[in-house]
């Protein structure tokens, strides 16, 4: 490291523990936020960073500083999925550092509280939308709205070296990248760029540590062929019709090898057809004027009304399609089907109304330094607008190369998710043949069994969630901080 660039981190890292990010961007400060009347516990940090000035391509980021250690605690990337999702899924309903209540009334701002769970308790975060045309970010180009796997790693390594350029004080920090859903392919993709980048000497040079995937996708073949055994193994399809997919099907799932393979691949598509692939012991609400679920006066035990709750003390409301990639959806000639596609128009589990609202709300853009409606467009969760292929290819692949060179992987699954089934990433994790050296046992949290763990030789780990969904950080909040803590830690989980 040059004198002068020493000096430089060295004086910014004396800025972070008096508080202060000294060489943050003017004007990226984020002060208030509509909604919420309280102190901020940590700095946040708002804004884009432009990837190609030629195309005015920009990536939006949120960044919460650590409410613990800034100068000390690791750096996470978090990615959302999709393809086409906005990371602010994970800000607003995950793990981010409020909890949102719902307004008073159909169009009203919702109110925000702090989150006790946030990650931003042991970690600095940066919530990034990626690709352009996700989420806030945009390109005057609608051209690079068409992209895939290779191109979407390359546009977020750029970003990140462009924004620790504004943020030198952190390059010392650990650094992590994490993410869920097909950010399972996002992540890993990522990680390559930035391992070779580190071993090309791209400067700045990251202090890159690992990875996380939560319920990631990762393999057509491993996360295709998890859902029937997953179905069957939850009770959602018969002994009888198990046997009869299992015959026809010779125990492959995701690409049928004759008629009567998928004849038999519909009759488990509708009999899962009404479930909420998400977290089967939801609801899912198929219609807008379906409210609530109807309680029954039948007696069972307490501990079955609460199967499948989110622990968030606000209802969660997020819309949610009721198809996904990983299952059976069409990919021609590579190109993944974005979210909206996958329903069968938008057929909604729940609703997303809470951080549409929110982020569509000009006083919100302007507080959080977003491009207005007239250049980036509405907010949603999950776009529409790209045309994503899936280029990469199998991230096994990716996982073996990262480990072998060192860098530690995290991979866990809530075990309830039948968008992208645990059973699909304890076999591909089992498959990278790497020698076990913690055996399959339960890992706990307030005294209470949380889920299971097994970890392998070469730093990879993977992890279940009990009872948790797709989404696990909003399902059990408090689990996923404390296995989140933990890992990063390098503790025993």
């Amino acid at each position: 490291m040059p004198a002068f660039w020493g000096l430089l981190v060295s004086v910014a890292i004396l800025g972070v523990g008096l508080g202060l990010v000294s060489a943050a961007p003017e004007n990226a400060l984020v002060t208030q936020l509509p909604g919420f009347n309280g102190t901020f516990p940590s700095k946040h940090y708002a804004g884009y960073v432009t990837i190609d000035e030629s195309h005015a391509k920009n990536l939006y980021y949120y960044f919460v500083v650590s409410e613990g250690n800034p100068t000390k605690d690791p750096l996470v990337l978090w990615l959302n999925g999709g393809p086409g999702c906005s990371s602010f899924d994970g800000f607003i309903y995950e793990h981010g550092p409020f909890n949102f209540e719902a307004g008073n009334g159909p169009g009203s701002l919702p109110r925000l509280h702090l989150n006790p769970y946030s990650w931003s308790k042991v970690s600095n975060i940066i919530y990034l939308d990626s690709p352009a045309g996700v989420g806030l970010s945009y390109s005057a180009d609608k051209a690079d709205y068409a992209t895939g796997d290779l191109k979407t790693a390359s546009d977020s390594h750029t970003f990140l070296l462009k924004w620790f350029e504004q943020y030198p004080e952190f390059l010392e920090n650990p650094f992590y990248i994490a993410g869920e859903s097909y950010a399972g392919v996002y992540v890993p993709t990522l990680a390559f760029e930035v391992a070779k980048g580190i071993q090309s000497g791209v400067k700045p040079n990251l202090n890159f540590k690992g990875y996380i995937v939560g319920n990631g996708v990762t393999d057509a073949v491993f996360d295709g062929d998890a859902l029937v055994p997953f179905a069957h193994g939850m009770g959602l399809i018969s002994d009888n019709l198990f046997e009869e997919v299992n015959s026809s099907c010779q125990g492959s799932y995701w690409s049928p090898v004759n008629d009567g393979c998928k004849n038999s691949l519909d009759k488990v598509d509708k009999e899962l057809d009404s479930l909420n692939i998400y977290d089967i012991l939801e609801p899912c609400y198929h219609a807008p004027e379906i409210k609530q679920v109807v309680s029954s006066d039948r007696r069972l035990p307490k501990s079955f009304k609460s199967l499948g709750q989110t622990q968030r003390p606000f209802p969660v409301r997020k819309r949610m399609f009721g198809r996904s990639w990983p299952l059976r959806a069409p990919v021609r000639d590579g190109r993944v089907p974005t979210w909206p596609e996958l329903g069968q128009g938008e057929v909604p589990c729940t609703d997303d109304e809470v951080a549409y609202v929110w982020l569509n709300n000009e006083l919100v853009r302007s507080a959080i330094h977003a491009k207005l409606e007239n250049v980036v467009g509405v907010w949603d969760l999950c776009t529409d607008s790209i045309e994503y292929y899936h280029d990469a290819g199998s991230m096994i692949k990716y996982h073996k190369n990262l480990t072998l060179q060192g860098y530690r992987a995290l991979v866990f699954s809530g075990d309830h998710d039948m968008c992208v089934p645990f059973t699909g990433s304890q076999a591909w994790t089992r498959s990278m043949g790497y020698k076990v050296i913690d055996e399959w046992r339960p890992w706990f949290f307030d005294e209470q069994v949380s889920g299971y763990t097994q970890r392998y030789d070469h730093g990879l780990t993977f992890l279940t969630i009990k009872g948790a969904g797709h989404t696990v950080p909003e399902y059990k909040p408090r689990e996923a901080l404390a296995f989140y803590s933990r890992w990063l830690a390098g503790g025993s989980i």
